[in-house]
């Protein structure tokens, strides 16, 4: 894929998750990555608004020099600043890239990531600002959760944004790892919102779709007596049935099955 090509596939993304109809975002919230290579990678400039988002509310950044950021001891925020300004290699009209884009830059290096998407969806957030948030995402739903979202989301406790909370969610991605084989498809932030994860920026529009709706779901299952999870076993048996793994593939927008 092209650089350009990269950045078209964003903004139609970005354009999608900043619709006001999906209470996704408002104002400023939220942004949204895309990988071009193994040197650089667009993000969205800081303040701008998704809805109705263009290339120049884009700026390209250098990984290694974000990441090195990363390695910093008693980093500051005028550090950040001026270490993300260093990072810069394209923008348009002076804009600088977000403190999030630490957070981007190591979750576009997981394997098969291309797309990042951050939004502040209410459904999810009146979850996760909640007292018994880790309690209430502990098992799944329904099957389709499972295909789109993957085995279970990865929850990360509140840490401030820039590279405090880079570091919080580096740290539970490898333990993520460990504990399922496979890196999470969802990040849950507590009290800050949801990132969606895709190899395509179909998959990380559909990944915040579903997350909504499994939301919305466990919301109303808690006005009902609580929500009744799949079994572990019914819950696995979904995640390892060829014909579902052959339907995740489709609906990622690759084309093809299981990729």
């Amino acid at each position: 894929m092209t650089e350009e090509e990269a950045l078209e596939n964003l903004i139609k993304l970005s354009r999608n998750l900043g619709e006001r109809a999906n209470h996704y975002v408002i104002l400023g919230e939220g942004n949204t990555s895309a990988r071009i290579d193994d040197k650089s990678f667009w993000v969205k400039a800081s303040g701008v608004s998704l809805d109705g988002i263009d290339s120049d509310g884009f700026v390209k950044v250098s990984f290694e020099k974000v990441l090195q950021m990363l390695e910093w001891e008693n980093i500051g925020d005028e550090e950040i600043k001026q270490g993300l300004k260093e990072a810069t290699l394209s923008s348009v009209g002076g804009r600088h890239p977000s403190v999030e884009t630490l957070l981007h830059a190591l979750l576009l290096e997981l394997e098969n990531v291309s797309y990042v998407a951050h939004t502040h969806p209410p459904a999810v957030n009146r979850i996760l600002c909640s007292k018994q948030a880790q309690e209430a995402i502990k098992g799944r739903l329904f099957p389709d959760e499972i295909v789109v979202c993957g085995i279970a989301p990865l929850y990360v406790p509140y840490s401030d944004p820039g590279v405090p909370l880079a570091r919080a969610v580096q740290k539970a991605v490898l333990k993520y790892q460990g504990q399922y084989g496979v890196r999470p498809k969802v990040i849950l932030l507590e009290n800050h919102g949801l990132i969606a994860l895709g190899s395509t920026s179909q998959e990380a529009e559909n990944i915040t779709a579903m997350y909504v709706k499994i939301a919305e779901i466990l919301w109303g299952t808690f006005l009902l007596g609580g929500p009744n999870f799949l079994s572990e076993s019914h819950a696995n048996r979904i995640y390892t049935r060829p014909d579902e793994k052959y339907r995740e593939g489709m609906l990622k927008g690759s084309g093809k099955p299981g990729s």
